[in-house]
């Protein structure tokens, strides 16, 4: 039996780990390191989960991870049915600024760098106009040599402070702290949503899965996401309605409504907008038409 870990080290000898991952799906399971992280999806889609927030992933997207912080990058179903040739593909950095880098990060010339990192403890999304400059000097951090490394990666750093606040901020709530085995005990509990989301999921269930009584798991996932299991629940189910109805795979919104959970059109806008702050038709005219700048 495999045993898991919820703080995971990142097995180096280096300042700046650069690590190229082609798989057939993503690890699976939600985790944190000390590092802080910036990933490229060269290949692949899913649902990244960062603290109790949730975006949908694709190719080419950005993602700069803070130190510590609990994520899981979940594949799609569809890369873990059997006979499925579908393979993931990244391209990561890991950096700890308060290990090695810490002397560095603390000189006077650095310390709006330090702030900016320090103010995407968060994380947060590179926005995509500038996916192509960060590909660029990613690959030039790869490629570095020695002393090289450090000086590409100041060079990554620099840009990236210059984006500033343009990307998306990933998390609004950070979870409570807790101890290894609550944080695998929570991601088990992510993973049997993401797994079953498509159907009515009751609060018995999941509590049962927990090993808990209903009224001590409700109380359990409030205090350690920040979030209700009901409001989690729904921002899962409406974050893949969102991957579908952007996928431009089915007829129309009412045949997504019931492949996510829902049981009626009318219950699925109203979650739908408190979700998303709109309404679904107005949400995919959005994205659609930001597709076409």
């Amino acid at each position: 039996m495999k045993v898991l870990q919820f703080t995971i080290p990142v097995a180096h000898d280096r300042t700046i780990i650069v690590q190229e991952d082609n798989m057939a799906h993503f690890y699976p399971y939600l985790h944190r390191h000390k590092e802080a992280q910036l990933i490229w999806i060269k290949e692949g889609e899913g649902t990244l989960v960062v603290d109790n927030n949730m975006h949908a992933f694709r190719k080419n997207d950005i993602y700069l991870l803070g130190a510590n912080q609990p994520h899981l990058f979940k594949s799609n179903p569809e890369y873990f049915e059997e006979g499925s040739d579908l393979k993931i593909q990244a391209l990561m950095i890991f950096f700890d600024p308060n290990g090695k880098l810490a002397p560095i990060l603390a000189l006077p010339e650095m310390q709006l760098l330090l702030s900016f990192l320090q103010q995407k403890q968060s994380g947060y999304k590179i926005p995509e106009s500038h996916t192509e400059s960060i590909i660029q000097r990613m690959l030039s951090v790869q490629y570095a040599k020695n002393q090289e490394v450090i000086i590409k990666f100041l060079d990554l750093l620099q840009t990236l402070y210059q984006i500033g606040n343009q990307g998306e901020t990933l998390s609004t709530a950070k979870m409570a702290s807790f101890s290894e085995s609550e944080g695998i005990r929570i991601g088990n509990i992510f993973n049997y949503l993401m797994q079953h989301y498509e159907r009515q999921i009751s609060l018995e269930e999941v509590a049962a899965e927990a090993h808990m009584t209903p009224q001590a798991f409700c109380r359990y996932f409030k205090r350690h996401t920040r979030q209700t299991f009901v409001s989690f629940l729904n921002e899962l189910r409406i974050n893949e309605a969102c991957k579908k109805l952007t996928s431009g795979k089915f007829e129309n919104i009412a045949t997504v409504v019931y492949t996510c959970g829902f049981n009626s059109v009318t219950n699925f806008n109203r979650v739908f907008k408190s979700v998303k702050g709109e309404a679904p038709k107005t949400y995919l005219n959005h994205y659609f038409k930001n597709l076409k700048v």
